[in-house]
């Protein structure tokens, strides 16, 4: 894996003399990386008793296998997520886009190590960062910007001035009330066959990617937020925001002007309604709308 940063855990406990170099989550976990437990998922710290060389933020709460504790350094602390950003601001750690060398192709700005697929069009004024690889019959409208590492599939056609890879606001504060940002490591997955309208913005994944599921539709205007999963043959409709973590099923149609809450989810072939606000899951097969947004009946 790629070093992405390199810090010693010396640093938080003279006991410990090995190094991180990247982030990981709970649901890829990796060796000599940071990651944190929160309270609302500490059951999971099963699923990391195999890693080693890790700093891990945990709750004060929580009891640390000895597995886990014998090979890793765990922090416990009365809030990880914040703790989990903290180590970036105290490292001096931000993830923000390199230089590259670019090539002026018909008008567009193409770095040289980006993959282009074959009968790709890429309109002028368009940007396309070196770990950006783009697949087959690719439709890039004029002015957009693809960030960062971006994976786009075969035939996806991509509206103008779409921004795909940019950071989200993933943004705690300190006890004294100071930003602590947590760095956007993750990239953005976009499967085959899909659309997406001009002047939409897909935000990065913090850790793990963000997911455009293959068939998904997503109209003008749209902001989907960092580590948004979006399940095959989703319809999003115009100047919808899903924010951080939440995710559809399969066939999920979102109206327009709908607002998603972080980490909620809409389940296989439901509907949200025009203008609703969804505060919590969205059962399979149903109808919610309203503010907060409710099963219609």
């Amino acid at each position: 894996m790629k070093k992405l940063f390199c810090v010693s855990a010396a640093k938080y406990s003279s006991a410990y003399c090995f190094e991180v170099y990247h982030p990981a989550s709970l649901d890829k976990p990796s060796d000599h990386s940071v990651m944190f437990i929160n309270e609302k998922n500490s059951d999971r710290i099963k699923d990391i008793t195999d890693v080693k060389n890790c700093i891990i933020f945990h709750p004060t709460t929580l009891e640390i296998p000895d597995a886990v504790r014998r090979n890793n350094l765990t922090i416990p602390s009365k809030d990880p997520r914040t703790a989990y950003c903290l180590f970036f601001r105290e490292n001096h750690i931000s993830n923000a886009p390199q230089k590259e060398k670019m090539q002026y192709v018909d008008g567009a700005m193409i770095a040289e190590t980006a993959v282009i697929g074959k009968k790709t069009v890429i309109m002028p004024f368009s940007y396309i960062s070196g770990e950006a690889v783009i697949g087959d019959n690719v439709y890039i409208g004029a002015g957009t910007k693809i960030v960062g590492k971006v994976q786009v599939g075969n035939n996806v056609v991509i509206r103008e001035n779409t921004v795909i890879g940019a950071d989200g606001l993933s943004t705690d504060r300190d006890e004294n009330g100071r930003a602590a940002t947590m760095p956007q490591f993750g990239g953005v997955r976009i499967e085959d066959d899909v659309q997406i309208g001009a002047l939409t913005v897909i935000a990065r994944g913090a850790i793990d990617d963000t997911v455009i599921g293959r068939g998904c539709k997503i109209d003008n205007s749209c902001f989907i937020s960092h580590n948004v999963q979006l399940g095959e043959d989703t319809f999003v409709v115009g100047e919808t925001i899903m924010f951080g973590g939440s995710k559809t099923g399969k066939q999920s149609f979102i109206s327009g002007n709908s607002t998603i809450r972080n980490k909620a989810s809409i389940g296989d072939y439901a509907t949200v309604g025009m203008g609703s606000v969804v505060t919590k899951n969205v059962e399979d097969h149903s109808v919610v709308l309203g503010n907060p947004a409710h099963t219609k009946g």
